[in-house]
């Protein structure tokens, strides 16, 4: 009696299980494959009354994890997804959630938040803390960067233009963002693609939130830029600049190294001299003082 009430009890869990199971997608296919080709097994345990199921992968056993999905497997350190190309370190945590595409490499102790997505051919350094629902494709970043909440790297710019029919035509983007070593990037912060320039940003410069970076643009080392910062296409910006809250530049314009920008300035001409500059457009910031003070006394008089 006992020993039918065994296979029975048994048979009972393993058929309930199965049912679960096969709402996998990937056992769901290896069990409509020949017995010889698959890789599910079941089994029970008749001490304790319970089942599991298991998938087996080869691949899988020499790189960490079992496989998800065609070409892509579980990373053992965190739980996250990697494309079987993919070079990651063995000390790199990948949270669950976070997919990492193919021929990305991953350095010594990168640490990949959940959600996030690492696209091909992505190169990231050594140390590096990239944040929950981070966005990055087209990029290289170097060691020791902080990556925070939603930031989005390497997509295409806008860049349009009208054609000899009067149609509207994206232009072709293909190059691609450069981040030095120790550049941190605030939440939603956006840092597009090149065009006809890799878009850089060199060591130690430290970025904000909601901070928009156009295509081709270069940002020296050790600057800062402010919330809601603003820079068009082509911009190049030397070492040590600082652009105040929502501060603006436009596109194809050049600022020298050690420059401050005041908050809600606008930027549409080169600067060329370091110093410390205001207004719309942005003058030396003894000139804008001048301007308000002027612009004061003329409402003053109409009153």
């Amino acid at each position: 009696m006992a020993a039918t009430l065994q296979r029975l009890y048994s048979k009972s869990v393993c058929n309930s299980l199965q049912g679960i199971i096969l709402n996998k997608p990937f056992i769901r296919q290896q069990l409509l494959l020949p017995w010889s080709s698959r890789n599910v097994s079941f089994c029970s345990d008749y001490q304790f009354g319970s089942a599991t199921a298991e998938v087996y992968s080869n691949a899988g056993t020499d790189t960490g994890g079992v496989i998800v999905s065609e070409g892509f497997l579980r990373w053992r350190n965190g739980g996250g997804i990697f494309h079987s190309s993919a070079q990651i370190d063995s000390s790199a945590l990948v949270e669950f959630g976070a997919v990492v595409h193919e021929n990305a490499v991953l350095g010594t102790e990168v640490h990949v938040g959940s959600g996030t997505v690492i696209g091909p051919s992505v190169k990231i350094g050594p140390s590096t803390r990239i944040g929950y629902n981070v966005s990055i494709s087209n990029c290289s970043i170097g060691d020791s960067c902080v990556i925070h909440n939603g930031v989005c790297i390497g997509q295409d710019g806008f860049g349009f233009y009208v054609d000899e029919h009067g149609n509207m035509v994206k232009k072709l983007q293909k190059l691609n963002v450069k981040i030095g070593n120790r550049v941190e990037i605030g939440a939603n912060t956006c840092i597009d693609r090149g065009i006809w320039r890799d878009t850089v940003i060199e060591d130690d410069t430290k970025i904000d939130n909601l901070v928009q970076i156009g295509h081709n643009v270069i940002i020296g080392k050790c600057c800062l830029l402010c919330g809601q910062v603003g820079i068009a296409g082509s911009v190049t910006i030397g070492d040590y600049v600082a652009l105040g809250g929502r501060a603006a530049v436009r596109d194809h314009v050049s600022i020298v190294s050690k420059v401050r920008l005041a908050a809600n300035s606008c930027v549409t001409k080169n600067i060329t001299e370091p110093g410390d500059f205001g207004g719309f457009p942005a003058v030396p910031i003894h000139e804008w003082r001048k301007q308000i003070v002027r612009a004061q006394i003329a409402n003053k008089r109409k009153t």
